[in-house]
């Protein structure tokens, strides 16, 4: 059941996302205000290389606090198809561009408060082929076999959220591999 917008109010404009406070009628009848996060869209890739090993970005996360093990991902920018963000993405992250790239699914990041869905692809045949990084990003790459990226994430050394949902998505295609 959906619920009615009876109102939409921006809050905040800013460079990766906006915010508006929606006026909603519930399916009980009940108003309700809900903050959105509305978001342009985003890729993650899982680069696997030829010995089967999939590349990783490391990266200090300042949210977080932390510094994180992640696969590439990013934005797509306005008028950017999600299979040209990811070839992007992946030359900008590791310096490689992909010959083959496998569409593997989507996901919502966070749907209660956010509209950004995010496109996984199975990057392949990769060849040097890099891009200058975004100039905020200071990366370091791991490559990490397949079959040693889903024990780090059950054990929690993958934290990422796009990450483990990627990794959950390609295992299919790459435990037959």
């Amino acid at each position: 059941m959906a619920s009615e917008v009876l109102e939409s109010k921006p809050i905040y404009a800013g460079r990766v996302f906006s915010v508006r406070q929606d006026r909603l009628r519930l399916p009980d009848g009940r108003e309700s205000r809900l903050d959105v996060v509305d978001h342009c869209g985003s890729v993650v890739i899982l680069p696997l290389d030829e010995a089967g090993n999939l590349i990783f970005v490391r990266q200090y996360r300042h949210p977080a606090g932390a510094e994180m093990l992640e696969l590439p991902a990013g934005m797509l920018d306005a008028g950017e198809s999600p299979l040209e963000c990811a070839r992007r993405e992946v030359r900008e992250e590791t310096g490689l561009a992909a010959d083959r790239m496998i569409p593997l699914g989507s996901f919502f990041l966070a749907p209660g408060y956010s509209t950004e869905r995010m496109h996984v692809y199975l990057a392949s045949e990769l060849r040097p082929d890099p891009l200058e990084a975004d100039s905020d990003e200071f990366i370091q790459l791991e490559r990490i076999p397949w079959d040693r990226a889903l024990p780090m994430a059950e054990s929690g050394e993958l934290c990422d959220a796009k990450s483990l949902a990627a990794l959950f998505l390609a295992g299919p295609m790459l435990k037959a591999g």
